[in-house]
């Protein structure tokens, strides 16, 4: 898969003029076929719905875009539910997925209506005790424990996750919340992060069916939806094939005729919570070349930093860089692109081979549309960066302004010393 930018670099020099870099910059054209794709992967299953991870782009204005195609909202915090709830994603459109749930969450989900997913066993007690009631519908979030494969191939670990009740605690789990109350059911899990293959949500959805089928044996309680989470994928690299949704969603449906119709659980709704997938392609973060040093290595400085997008600088995620107007030039320089943090891992890319880079470049770093400006920061006291969505029409509007110094002192309006500060 090739990486090309979905913006020209005429259009990156207008938005610019009006507001500066760094920023963060969305394509409503690729949200919407997106999106529309992903309901219609799932089209066979009537109860189908996509819970967007608002964690990885809390933005409203992709929210709302996303709630026209019948996306809901799966929040895990206090503020997500607000912002969720403020946006009309009423009731059932929410799902909470939380742990280590402070009482004050439950208290907001509940009121709104949302859909509890409990992580822990303990949570039923701690959760009733809190609001007083168990909801007539509720979730539980399995962890099978153990490696989970695909193939010959390890995906990730979910014994070391600190995620979810174990296949005993979830019996028990099931048989006390149907004695306190409830009457609807859902179950939820996560077993791999960021899969690129068509696969992953195949092979969970099968290990879920089979335990529904098995739980409501030992329990007789009656599921109302199965929840494959995220972990759906992209491929940051080029060169790689990305997943098929249509793929996917049929296969899905393959075991889902082949598990659960039989056992006469034909009614039960699919539920998917992707973020990844649903937005990292279709953002990017824009940037200006404003330095350049000669030392042991070639460097690259710009005007973004880690505090931008964090996700190199923490797990040495790879992000593609086009320099824009230089995409068809030889990439013949070796360059490490940094950022003015006070940090040696302030590196956008390291030993990248690029383009010559010269002062006043733009560079657009791609597939930051997901876990990008929503794992910004303020060390070093720097500032969070704008967010524009570039509309299908070409136009472009400003879907967040970047932040100020008063914002930044905001919180010490409590002392004398923010009187003090000249803005």
């Amino acid at each position: 898969m090739d990486k090309r930018p979905f913006v020209s670099k005429s259009k990156l020099e207008e938005i610019k003029a009006k507001y500066p870099t760094p920023f963060y910059l969305y394509d409503e054209k690729g949200i919407r076929e997106n999106a529309e794709a992903v309901k219609e992967a799932f089209s066979w299953n009537p109860g189908f719905r996509e819970y967007f991870a608002v964690k990885a782009t809390p933005n409203p204005f992709l929210m709302k875009i996303l709630g026209e195609y019948d996306c809901g909202c799966d929040c895990s915090s206090l503020t997500e539910l607000m912002l969720s709830d403020a946006l009309g994603f009423a009731g059932e459109k929410i799902m909470f997925s939380s742990n280590d749930t402070p009482a004050e969450d439950f208290v907001l989900a509940d009121k709104i209506g949302a859909i509890i997913n409990l992580d822990d066993f303990t949570h039923i007690e701690f959760l009733e005790k809190t609001i007083g009631h168990i909801p007539e519908t509720i979730s539980l979030r399995y962890n099978p424990g153990g490696v989970f494969e695909l193939g010959n191939a390890i995906m990730d670990n979910p014994g070391d996750s600190k995620y979810g009740l174990t296949y005993d605690q979830l019996i028990d789990g099931y048989k006390l919340l149907k004695e306190k109350g409830a009457k609807y059911f859902g179950i939820h899990a996560f077993l791999a992060s960021n899969t690129v293959t068509n696969e992953y949500y195949p092979t969970l959805a099968k290990q879920l069916f089979e335990l529904v089928v098995d739980i409501k044996e030992k329990t007789g309680c009656e599921f109302k939806f199965i929840n494959l989470s995220g972990g759906v994928g992209i491929p940051y690299e080029p060169g790689k094939e990305p997943n098929d949704i249509k793929v996917i969603g049929e296969g899905v449906r393959k075991v889902y005729e082949e598990v659960l119709v039989p056992a006469g659980l034909g009614d039960i709704a699919i539920y998917t919570e992707m973020g990844r997938f649903m937005m990292a392609p279709y953002g990017a973060l824009v940037t200006t070349a404003i330095h350049e040093k000669h030392t042991y290595k070639e460097y690259i400085g710009v005007d973004a930093c880690a505090v931008n997008l964090m996700r190199p600088a923490m797990y040495g995620a790879y992000h593609h860089i086009t320099v824009m107007g230089k995409e068809d030039a030889p990439c013949d320089h070796t360059y490490d692109v940094t950022g003015s943090l006070c940090e040696n891992n302030d590196k956008f890319a390291i030993d990248r081979q690029l383009p010559k880079i010269d002062n006043g470049d733009i560079l657009f770093i791609h597939d930051a549309g997901a876990h990008g400006f929503s794992m910004g920061y303020n060390y070093n006291g720097k500032l969070k960066s704008a967010e524009i969505l570039l509309k299908e029409d070409g136009s472009f509007e400003l879907i967040r302004r970047a932040e100020t110094p008063k914002d930044y002192f905001a919180t010490f309006d409590c002392f004398d010393v923010f009187n003090k500060i000249k803005f």
